[in-house]
């Protein structure tokens, strides 16, 4: 994280004693990346946060990656996924995924387990309802529009407020966060960044569990394990660092227009390990007198693109079959841009009101099983009208 926080009670100088009313000691724990040679916190526990009495392994549920062959756009229908009992974790219902991230979508209405992520961080987006997710540094509260970046290996659980939550969840294998070229050297966002210090919240206070014998799940990069603690790892005290979970509100990106159509690197709001993650909101669009405001067909030869529809009306796309809660996918090796239609439509219109996430990656993202069970098999055809023989799609109606 670019700056620095501190909640709840820590000692004067880090590395020193540091005790409880009743004259024992805290532990204290430093949770860093890359070794010692990035972002960290130092925590401080009740109990000792490496006591564990038992490990297993676990097999959370399968699911399978097939190439996108034959090569072809692709429109999922995330809302065809629909389910109840499921949480945000086991539930997930993996869509698309390469060796660098993985993307889900899940419908969440119970509590998930406690849980880590050991192998990267986690970028949670929330399409509709209310959420909390709470963790050993506190409590985050998320609504519509929020994202949260959940750190590699903290101890979280996610809790649907009021009834389910949709949600997009992104896996990184490595950590998210903002762009380089918005950051100072010394990590302060700079003058042109979207969003600044002001638009993040991150938890206010310690969050004091006490429980015994507690499960945590965790996903590694050699498979999932069960281990039990102790003592509940949520018995944090207090905390300082530049490391923890953090939330950010899609409302709160400011867009950056041109004249003429400004490329999608303007949208960008998180960079991971070779892809990145932006956010189109609504905006004034395109002000020169002869602008076509809506995209110009486009080939991205070094990657697949991703956008996820979370909102208003997305003009480009319009009669392809795209509605709320839809994904589309448009890889490398293909040409893709306005449905048609589109250019002339959007000529003179001064405001686009549309809300979506993309989500550009750098190598190739298979299909998992989930995907093939929603999607709309009419959407690669929508350019011309014109199906493969003997597809039984009608592309007529749009």
């Amino acid at each position: 994280m670019p700056y620095f926080r501190s909640v709840g009670e820590v000692p004067r100088k880090r590395h020193t004693q540091f005790r409880a009313p009743d004259g024992s000691l805290y532990a204290e724990e430093l949770m860093g990346q890359e070794g010692f040679s990035s972002d960290s916190s130092l925590l401080y526990h009740r109990h000792a946060p490496t006591a564990i009495i038992a490990a297993e392994a676990f097999e959370p549920p399968a699911y399978a990656r097939i190439p996108n062959r034959p090569l072809k756009p692709r429109h999922l229908q995330t809302h065809k996924l629909d389910s109840t009992g499921a949480d945000a974790v086991l539930g997930r219902q993996h869509l698309l995924a390469n060796d660098d991230c993985r993307i889900s979508y899940v419908v969440a209405d119970t509590p998930s387990p406690l849980y880590r992520n050991a192998v990267g961080d986690e970028c949670l987006y929330v399409e509709q309802g209310s959420l909390r997710v709470e963790s050993v540094f506190g409590v985050l509260d998320l609504t519509e529009g929020d994202y949260v970046i959940i750190p590699t290996s903290v101890v979280h659980r996610i809790v649907p407020q009021g009834g389910p939550a949709r949600i997009l969840v992104i896996e990184a294998t490595g950590h998210i966060g903002p762009p380089k070229r918005y950051l100072s050297v010394r990590g302060q966002f700079l003058e042109h960044s979207p969003y600044c210090e002001r638009d993040l919240r991150g938890p206010a206070e310690p969050l004091v569990v006490e429980e015994e014998d507690v499960e945590v799940l965790v996903q590694h990069r050699r498979g999932w394990t069960r281990h039990v603690y102790a003592n509940h790892p949520f018995d944090v005290v207090g905390w300082d660092g530049c490391l923890y979970p953090w939330a950010f509100s899609i409302h709160d990106f400011e867009p950056i227009t041109g004249r003429v159509h400004q490329p999608p690197p303007v949208h960008q709001t998180f960079q991971g390990p070779n892809f990145v993650i932006c956010s189109f909101v609504p905006r004034k669009v395109d002000y020169h007198p002869l602008a076509i405001p809506v995209p110009y067909n486009h080939h991205n030869v070094d990657s697949d693109e991703v956008l996820f529809y979370t909102g208003g009306n997305y003009e480009a796309r319009k009669g392809s079959g795209i509605a709320q809660g839809s994904i589309s996918l448009h890889p490398s090796g293909f040409t893709h841009g306005p449905q048609p239609g589109a250019a002339e439509r959007s000529i003179g219109a001064e405001r686009f009101d549309e809300l979506a996430v993309m989500v550009d990656t750098f190598r190739p993202l298979d299909l998992c099983d989930s995907a093939l069970a929603c999607e709309d098999d009419g959407y690669a055809w929508t350019w011309s009208r014109r199906p493969p023989a003997g597809s039984g799609v009608d592309t007529a109606t749009g």
